[in-house]
């Protein structure tokens, strides 16, 4: 006789408490590499510069992010979204047409999961676009070095960070200043009176020095052409330059320093930290649950104390990072 088979519902279930499981590994990473924006006070953010550029650097960084991230997030939100819709809280009080047994903490967390979904569905995505499209440095190389830009209002403190950071504030005046013509270096010399073949065989071509410093010089505009362009990538006016890094993470910490200026990003970052953390952390509690791994009321009791203390110590990193990068750490 077969084996009766597994219900769709049931490996669905299953997958999606594992997805929530490994996304709340990576919030615990991505909240500890932001925290020391902050928490490295006077260390001019120097562990976030270190932890993303180790990231950065990555073999086949762009195939991770789409197998250990994008398709994580894109089938718990899928099947999330179907059970968001399929739910019904029954903690609110209620005009008796429905159940209200608010007086339940487990159902109370059932409806805050719900109501923490819809919240991290629209911060999710606002929060991938913000920092991986809109703020995202672009790159240019010049003199075999690749440097990264990106555009900052200009504040008292960002002059003397500039120079500790050991990066480069272009405005306007200096961005036109970039275009005057490219001066190659040693003129062309005169053709060599004692030429040799480089190749044996029938395509040897006749080494020129004059061609050699030719090639060079040309090399030189269009590295310049290149430069010009991306530093014009992006228009600014009187009060922004275009900040030039010669690494991603320095680039990346300038941009969480400019986004956290504002009070109201500081604010709204700062829900989202709590929001994220409340999900994946009752998230967890539910997970070993499922998975059978706390089955008494003991074990159950012990992992809520577990995922609760977790819950704190991470918040308590994501809220670092939004109010300490620049009002505490990188202000001056």
């Amino acid at each position: 006789m077969a084996a009766p088979a597994i219900p769709n519902a049931f490996i669905w279930r299953r997958l999606h408490s594992f997805t929530g499981i490994w996304l709340v590994l990576f919030l615990i990473s991505h909240l500890l590499t932001n925290s020391q924006a902050a928490l490295y006070i006077g260390a001019d953010g120097q562990g976030f510069i270190d932890s993303v550029q180790s990231i950065h650097h990555l073999p086949y960084l762009q195939a991770i992010e789409i197998v250990l991230l994008a398709v994580p997030f894109a089938v718990h939100i899928a099947y999330g979204l179907h059970r968001l819709f399929m739910a019904e809280p029954n903690s609110a009080p209620s005009d008796g047409s429905k159940p209200a047994l608010g007086e339940y903490p487990r159902n109370r967390a059932f409806t805050w999961m719900r109501l923490t979904s819809w919240l991290l569905l629209v911060g999710v995505i606002a929060h991938v676009v913000h920092m991986r499209f809109v703020e995202y440095p672009w790159h240019v190389e010049r003199d075999g070095q690749q440097y990264y830009m990106t555009v900052l209002n200009v504040d008292s403190g960002l002059y003397t960070l500039s120079e500790r950071l050991g990066v480069e504030l272009f405005d306007t005046k200096r961005i036109d200043a970039e275009r005057a013509p490219v001066v190659g270096g040693k003129k062309p010399v005169a053709e060599a009176s004692e030429s040799f073949r480089l190749l044996e065989g029938p395509e040897a071509q006749v080494f020129s020095e004059t061609k050699l410093h030719e090639l060079r010089d040309e090399q030189d505009r269009q590295e310049q052409a290149r430069w010009v362009e991306a530093l014009h990538r992006e228009p600014i006016n009187d009060r922004q330059v275009i900040v030039v890094a010669k690494d991603f993470g320095t680039a990346s910490l300038l941009i969480v320093r400019e986004t956290f200026k504002s009070p109201f990003m500081v604010a709204l970052y700062s829900l989202f930290v709590l929001v994220a953390c409340y999900h994946g952390f009752n998230g967890l509690w539910t997970f070993l649950i499922t998975w059978g791994i706390t089955l008494t009321e003991r074990s159950q009791r012990l992992a809520l104390w577990l995922s609760t203390g977790l819950m704190v110590l991470v918040s308590f990193l994501g809220l670092a990072a939004a109010i300490g990068t620049y009002w505490l750490n990188l202000r001056h």
